[in-house]
């Protein structure tokens, strides 16, 4: 069954290296058929945060903040590639996020992380997890790290190396967790109105 996934990258860097992870996992999900739509935060470029998404009066949020809300309402899923900042989340990808709330609700969220060293950014994808389920998602239990991510994936977003392939062996199953929680969750709201 297809799925309107998004993929949800943060980082702000001038040499990114994180946005091939982006990349990849947009391709990988897109050839497992689905409909996927990479949301840079970079490119879309919310402010700080000062007012969340329902704060403006209906019509007046400002357009990037309307077009990303009605994204997200749309989708079935999300996948957040996060990088690693000082044992931390990534700002830019937490600024983006915190816009919303209800609009997260009642679906799955998946969790990728990377970084240059070889904990492959473990620590942010578990900080993460709290965050995501408390703005209302499905933080499935699957997860991806990649380590080394220069050594792992080149610039055009293709497997290289040891940690490429670990990548493209971890992925499908990561997947299949997302699918299995989107579906669920698909399933359960077509049957039944969300409690709030």
């Amino acid at each position: 069954m297809p799925f309107k996934l998004l993929v949800l990258y943060g980082s702000y860097r001038a040499d990114r290296a994180g946005i091939r992870l982006a990349r990849y996992c947009v391709e990988q999900l897109r050839g497992r058929g689905h409909e996927v739509e990479l949301i840079d935060a970079k490119a879309v470029g919310l402010p700080m945060l000062d007012r969340m998404y329902k704060e403006y009066p209906r019509g007046e949020a400002p357009e990037a903040m309307e077009k990303l809300a009605r994204q997200i309402v749309a989708a079935d899923g999300f996948l957040f590639v996060t990088g690693e900042y000082n044992w931390g989340m990534q700002p830019g990808l937490k600024n983006l996020t915190d816009h919303y709330l209800e609009e997260w609700f009642w679906r799955p969220a998946a969790i990728v992380s990377y970084s240059a060293g070889r904990l492959g950014g473990a620590r942010s994808n578990s900080i993460w997890h709290g965050t995501l389920s408390e703005m209302g998602m499905v933080v499935i239990s699957s997860t991806v790290t990649v380590g080394g991510i220069t050594a792992s994936l080149d610039e055009e977003a293709n497997p290289i190396g040891e940690g490429g392939e670990a990548l493209d062996r971890s992925f499908p199953r990561f997947a299949a967790d997302l699918e299995w929680w989107a579906e669920a969750a698909k399933a359960q709201r077509a049957r039944q109105s969300p409690p709030y």
